[in-house]
């Protein structure tokens, strides 16, 4: 099963390029069958670009899950601690088999029902 997630232009990039190894999260899908996701990029792009694999999901403490993926985390740790302030709790994607589509999708296109993007995940 899939999702769609909504990340940002630059770490969208960051993932597709191999440098972002993990995607946070301050919620994450509730179902356990998830093995992959599609990314839809935010504004100005506003199109679907590529899904990857989830390796695993980390979750715990923010502050934990820093010292063991910001090798990795394509994002600095301001913006890191910012995203997750107030939060006891957060998750990190692991980002496997990236895969990139040759053109890039409107979200009518990935599926007609779909009318606006997600504000953090939708189910596929």
């Amino acid at each position: 099963m899939k999702v769609l997630l909504s990340i940002k232009p630059e770490y969208a990039q960051k993932i597709f390029n191999g440098e972002k190894k993990y995607e946070y999260r301050r919620r994450l899908f509730k179902r356990k069958d998830i093995n992959a996701v599609v990314v839809y990029v935010t504004k100005p792009i506003g199109k679907v670009i590529g899904e990857f694999q989830i390796d695993n999901v980390l979750e715990g403490n923010p502050n934990i899950i820093w010292e063991q993926t910001k090798l990795y985390a394509g994002i600095d740790e301001n913006a890191y601690v910012d995203y997750f302030s107030e939060r006891k709790i957060g998750f990190a994607i692991g980002i496997k088999n990236i895969k990139v589509y040759k053109k890039p999708l409107e979200l009518v296109e990935l599926n007609p029902k779909i009318k606006y993007p997600p504000q953090s995940f939708m189910y596929l």
